[in-house]
């Protein structure tokens, strides 16, 4: 048994295929396939059940599987240690949400490149849900996600407050097919979730999702006036969407989304990450976090004029 091999088993346990597996580990499936009979036949049991369609962990391939996962976290880890002991600067890889990402992280971002040029820096866009998943399962080192999190494996820190906001057309949602659509992000977004709700409780219903990969085409779908979304209120306060979109408020209780760092509570504080945080605070201070200033009246709210 050796870190080639434990890498092996986790990608297969992983993906549940040994072509996707070796797509991963970027070698050939015989070698994926002769590592996994090896690690058999020293441990004397077999670690996978050969499907017909894939490959599923035996009870003794997810132990395994748990504690590859835990072994290369840990070397990578040692290897993050050992580069901030020498000062090489070291890695550092950070998911974030896509909106996160095109507002609150570029004045951050390029204070933290200038004052750490040899940081290895790496940016990860997905939803809070994959997000989590990611920071648990060891292959980013801390993740900014909406919402609360109550995990026993994660630690999590407020960094900003959003206020959400209904988007639409400057020029207002004429027909009813646009009033009852709501384009947003997979399933998986913390703001989608909020949305929902907010539709529902507005008695926009029954109301259909169409899904986008990317803030730009959600945005730019409202502007032609295919429907809704929900997004925080600073997002189409900036260029280049100021003046494009009106924005109409959400419940007071559906509105303020807090947005927290979350990471591994038993992950390795480097220097790299410990400067990281230090930026992430340094922007917020003289208003960069966004306080929940009143919008334009009605909205989202039953009691009010219908939007």
């Amino acid at each position: 048994m050796d870190l080639a091999g434990l890498r092996v088993v986790k990608a297969v346990a992983d993906t549940g295929s040994v072509s996707r597996a070796a797509e991963t580990l970027n070698c050939v499936q015989s070698n994926v396939t002769a590592r996994l009979k090896r690690l058999e036949e020293d441990l004397g049991v077999p670690l996978f059940l050969r499907l017909s369609r894939g490959m599923a962990p035996t009870p003794a391939g997810r132990v395994l599987a748990d504690y590859a996962d835990r072994v290369l976290r840990l070397v990578a880890q040692a290897r993050d240690a050992v580069a901030d002991a020498a000062g090489r600067g070291g890695r550092l890889s950070v998911g974030t949400m896509e909106t996160t990402a095109a507002v609150r992280l570029p004045p951050i971002l390029a204070r933290f490149h200038a004052e750490n040029p040899d940081v290895d820096l790496t940016i990860v866009p997905g939803p809070t849900e994959t997000m989590l998943g990611e920071v648990l399962a060891g292959r980013i080192d801390g993740a900014f996600v909406s919402g609360a999190v109550e995990h026993p494996e994660l630690v999590s820190q407020p960094v900003f407050v959003e206020e959400l906001v209904l988007v639409e057309p400057a020029s207002g949602i004429t027909s009813e097919s646009g009033r009852n659509t709501l384009l947003a992000f997979r399933r998986g977004c913390a703001y989608r979730a909020r949305a929902e709700t907010a539709m529902r409780e507005a008695g926009r219903v029954p109301y259909r999702v169409m899904e986008f990969g990317a803030l730009e085409a959600i945005l730019g779908c409202v502007g032609a006036g295919m429907g809704v979304t929900v997004l925080p209120r600073v997002v189409v306060e900036r260029e280049p969407w100021r003046g494009l979109f009106a924005t109409r408020p959400l419940p007071p209780e559906l509105a303020r989304m807090p947005t927290r760092f979350v990471r591994r509570v038993d992950s390795m504080e480097t220097v790299a990450l410990r400067t990281f945080l230090e930026a992430v605070a340094e922007g917020n201070m003289g208003g960069g976090a966004a306080s929940l200033a009143p919008t334009q009246p009605a909205g989202l709210i039953p009691s009010r004029a219908a939007c």
